[in-house]
């Protein structure tokens, strides 16, 4: 998590405004600095940061990854980075074959296209060097360059070759794309959020929404950028109102918020891994809260912090030389009040990252025009469609598999059986039979049908939440120790950190160490009186309980205000329970409500039917779980 953290320290930011700078005199100051980290940054500035001797050791002692202070240059880098890229080169779009490099595009006006390029042409060296055998991003590396430069760009047609002289010219490649795949899918690439992406969403939608049916976003890699650039993006797709919540040190909220309705109709996949963060976080969030479409890929990283850029513009005084410092100010919160911090935004279809576009593109299918034949239909949050001619073929199959497996149980599949309306519910064992995918493993236990909770398992199971010891078995009714519980829940979470755990009686490489880490550094876990942790000591009802309303605080706006209401008067509905466990059980049975102003529990079973002090199995945790996390949103099922 640290090397993770350490690649994306510079790339990950969800700012809320991008600032420009100039530059004259002296730079900041340790005092300016703490003034700065005591009024904005979202936690308690300690006195050992306060006292450090230069700028840099502050920000190093407070240990936030995404607190950083720049120097000029740095911090033109960083505003570059989220900028579009401005370069020289021909103006080709092409892809890589074993015959070269095959013009797709030219762009208008540029140097290729008026010398007389075409599309369909190959490129077959620059320069006189070969291109065969290069990946087409050193090949167009080579093509780029200062404008006003040469490069002699030789060109197959029709068998005859020809040497083209041409003078690049300045090109601006815009860090968000758009295209339209197989005539009706539009198809966006963003690699961050900066000023100018929401304009290009816009752009790219209004110019192929008529011929788009569906519409798929990139964002496998893009680290995040601007908070207001997301939210508008993403209401694009999901249309007007409050897209994300900002919470302060003092706990108070504001929200962003977008105006104006959605720009399509149509449905979006977005593509996501463990490098989308921050404003990319959000946007999957918005995508998956407003139901506009489904996310598809790896969880994503887990950055549920936002940052705010100071600079000479908002202080003058401090900020002299071009510098800047981008302080860690807010926690986000979903449409529906969730945090993705450390958890991630869970993906709708869990899938390696090697199938994640194919996946996407599988279920993109055209909708049937009179006739079902030849089409499986999912239904999730929308109708999506599968063309069985590609998914079946031999190149389809990896990813249909990975589909099939992807899929939680409960997804209704139909199976085209012709006309306008003839579907055939199916399961997909049945497709993994029929179409003969010999690797498909479904992500289900062998010891699960009887438990009372096995719809709750296996959907968490779908989405590797929860495993078994690794031999097909969940074991359902067995009792779980503070151990256990602990890799169990940071499962859950997606979370582990490795070093001394702080407990005399848990070494630093015991195999639950990184999960006791990490969920005592988000203030769930704590030890017995004695300073131990006790780790095969069961984890009865109350502990449990407890940390699961610590939890649920962590994770919604919704529980961590309703704890902060009086209610020490509900309270005395758990007299049975531990003094210290019952605001958790308030927490999790009696704070929330339906819209009907009905209290809803997300207790397994009903509180008189749990005993305090009974040992809590493993299918009771993850019945809880399952609830918790549907109950907030992170689960969207």
């Amino acid at each position: 998590m640290k090397a993770k953290k350490k690649l994306l320290r510079r790339t990950l930011s969800a700012l809320l405004s991008l600032l420009l700078l100039s530059a004259p005199a002296l730079a900041l100051d340790t005092a300016q600095a703490g003034e700065l980290l005591q009024k904005y940054y979202i936690d308690g500035v300690s006195e050992e940061v306060l006292s450090q001797s230069t700028v840099e050791d502050m920000i190093s002692a407070l240990g936030d990854p995404y607190t950083e202070y720049f120097d000029a240059q740095e911090y033109a880098d960083f505003l570059a980075s989220m900028a579009d890229t401005r370069t020289g080169g021909v103006g080709v779009t092409s892809t890589m074959t074993d015959q070269g490099m095959v013009v797709e595009a030219l762009t208008e006006g540029m140097p290729a296209q008026k010398a007389g390029i075409q599309p369909g042409d190959i490129i077959t060296a620059l320069d006189g060097v070969t291109v065969i055998g290069q990946s087409i991003d050193a090949a167009a590396e080579r093509l780029r360059g200062e404008p006003g430069t040469q490069v002699t760009v030789t060109v197959v047609r029709n068998g005859v070759s020809r040497d083209y002289v041409l003078t690049r010219e300045e090109l601006v490649i815009p860090a968000t794309t758009t295209s339209l795949l197989d005539g009706h899918i539009g198809y966006i690439t963003c690699s961050a959020f900066g000023d100018e992406t929401a304009g290009h969403f816009a752009e790219g939608i209004q110019a192929y929404d008529a011929a788009a049916d569906r519409w798929i976003v990139d964002l496998r890699n893009n680290g995040g950028g601007s908070v207001s650039a997301s939210v508008q993006a993403a209401g694009d797709f999901a249309g007007q109102g409050n897209l994300v919540y900002l919470r302060n040190q003092s706990g108070s909220y504001a929200a962003e918020s977008r105006e104006e309705g959605e720009l399509t109709m149509d449905p979006v996949i977005v593509l996501v891994n463990g490098y989308t963060a921050s404003a990319s976080e959000i946007f999957s969030s918005v995508v998956r809260d407003q139901n506009a479409g489904i996310v598809i890929g790896s969880r994503t990283y887990g950055k549920g912090v936002a940052q705010i850029l100071l600079d000479e513009t908002n202080y003058p005084g401090d900020f002299t030389e071009g510098d800047a410092l981008k302080v860690t100010a807010y926690r986000y919160f979903s449409p529906r009040g969730t945090t993705a911090d450390r958890v991630g935004v869970i993906p709708d279809l869990l899938v390696k990252d090697a199938y994640t576009a194919d996946v996407a593109y599988l279920l993109s299918a055209a909708s049937p025009k009179g006739d079902t034949s030849g089409l499986l239909r999912v239904d999730m949050k929308w109708r999506w469609y599968v063309d069985l001619d590609t998914a079946a073929s031999e190149a389809g199959k990896p990813a249909f598999t990975a589909l099939l497996e992807a899929l939680p149980a409960q997804t209704p599949l139909w199976l085209g059986t012709g006309g306008a309306d003839g579907w055939e519910r199916v399961t997909a064992g049945e497709l993994a039979e029929q179409y003969h995918l010999t690797d498909y493993a479904p992500r289900t236990f062998t010891d699960t049908a009887g438990s009372p909770y096995a719809a709750a398992i296996s959907t968490l199971a779908a989405y590797r939440i929860i495993s078994g010891p690794g031999d097909g078995t969940f074991r359902p009714e067995a009792t779980l120790t503070r151990a256990e519980f602990c890799a169990l829940l940071a499962q859950a979470l997606h979370d582990g950190r490795q070093g001394d755990t702080g407990f005399a009686d848990v070494p630093a490489d015991a195999w639950y160490a990184p999960a006791l880490n990490a969920l005592t550094a988000m203030g769930l876990i704590s030890g017995y009186s004695d300073g131990l942790f006790h780790p095969d000591d069961p984890m009865d009802h109350q502990q449990f309980l407890t940390i699961m309303g610590r939890l649920a605080e962590y994770l919604s706006i919704n529980f961590h205000e309703a704890a902060r209401t009086e209610h020490s008067a509900a309270l005395g509905d758990y007299w049975a329970w531990a003094g210290w466990s019952r605001e958790s059980m308030w927490l999790l049975d009696g704070s929330q409500q339906n819209i009907f102003g009905q209290t809803v529990s997300l207790l397994w079973a009903p509180l008189g039917e749990i005993d305090p002090t009974a040992l809590t199995t493993r299918e009771e945790a993850a019945a809880m779980v399952y609830n918790l996390f549907v109950s907030t949103g992170l689960l969207a099922v």
